[in-house]
């Protein structure tokens, strides 16, 4: 799996995800980006088709998938670029991309995600950012578990935040049953569990040739932010130390983790502008909790994930 030597790469803060991508081959291999028709995930996406792979965007509305698919192949030439119906709050929805994806799957990006939304649940009673962000990516992972271990070698992308520092994963209430609900805190729990899921994920399919990574792509302005008003933007810009990312830099990050050769061998890491991360400071918005990248708790949470789908 990986040394504890930190990872480190020759890209900053500033490099756009066609920097991290340059000279790097995908031909004959193939991705899935989970909300690839806007922010960061079309760039992901983007990266990955101009260099050779093909890539399936799993999205809500596959009007808005096939415009971004026809966008990547106008401006990269590959014309292996599609879009597939996937809704990571609905599990029915999830089984059906799972049936219909065949052969193999080198890249898996869980970049999709909801962030701050006022509290709504599935059908099932799940808190809804927890059931998007985690568990609806944990069940496309483990569906897509066999398609993974046969391109021998592949990686899974999950994609957290820096918010994650807000909230470890509260199993004593993880839905907010009975704590009082608050947006920030249910979308930083909820990007702990992507971090968490990474270093579980590494540990239980290394020997399938499976190896995850988490990070956070740092500050963006995309559609992700649809629940913050502009006084809580200004809020998070005036807190935050580091410049804000265009979508190309944002999603430098993911291409990084989702292709570098850089990378080869390694997992459960989260990286942050390229590098590895360091242990988080009090006070600072930077680097990576004790807690996201606990075994004991990433061990909890799969199990805990496991039997909420079961149920």
């Amino acid at each position: 799996m990986t040394t504890n030597n930190p990872i480190s790469t020759p890209f900053t803060n500033e490099s756009t995800a066609m920097d991290v991508i340059q000279g790097v081959d995908l031909g004959g291999r193939r991705a899935i980006v989970t909300g690839g028709s806007s922010g960061i995930g079309v760039e992901t996406a983007r990266a990955l088709a101009g260099a050779g792979a093909q890539v399936t965007l799993a999205v809500r509305n596959t009007d808005a998938g096939q415009r971004a698919a026809d966008d990547i192949t106008a401006t990269t030439g590959n014309d292996q670029v599609l879009a597939a119906p996937l809704d990571l709050a609905d599990q029915a929805s999830i089984a059906d991309f799972v049936a219909n994806w065949d052969g193999p799957l080198n890249i898996l990006v869980d970049n999709a995600g909801i962030m701050a939304a006022p509290l709504s649940r599935t059908p099932q009673g799940w808190e809804m950012q927890f059931a998007t962000n985690h568990l609806g990516h944990f069940a496309l992972a483990a569906g897509l578990r066999n398609a993974l271990a046969a391109a021998d070698g592949a990686r899974i992308v999950s994609v957290s935040s820096a918010a994650h520092l807000r909230s470890p994963v509260v199993f004593d209430d993880i839905q907010f049953d009975s704590r009082e609900y608050e947006p920030w805190q249910a979308y930083g729990q909820s990007k702990t569990a992507n971090v968490l899921f990474a270093v579980e994920a590494s540990r239980r399919w290394a020997d399938d040739g499976i190896l995850a990574n988490s990070l956070t792509p740092g500050a963006i302005k995309t559609n992700l932010q649809r629940y913050v008003s502009e006084e809580e933007l200004n809020r998070m810009r005036a807190g935050n130390a580091a410049a804000w990312k265009t979508v190309e830099q944002g999603a430098a990050t993911s291409v990084l983790v989702a292709a570098s050769p850089l990378l080869d061998g390694v997992g459960g890491r989260y990286f942050e502008d390229c590098q590895e991360a360091g242990p988080a400071q009090p006070g600072e918005r930077r680097g990576v909790a004790g807690y996201a990248l606990d075994p004991e708790a990433a061990e909890r949470l799969w199990q805990v994930s496991t039997d909420l789908l079961k149920s």
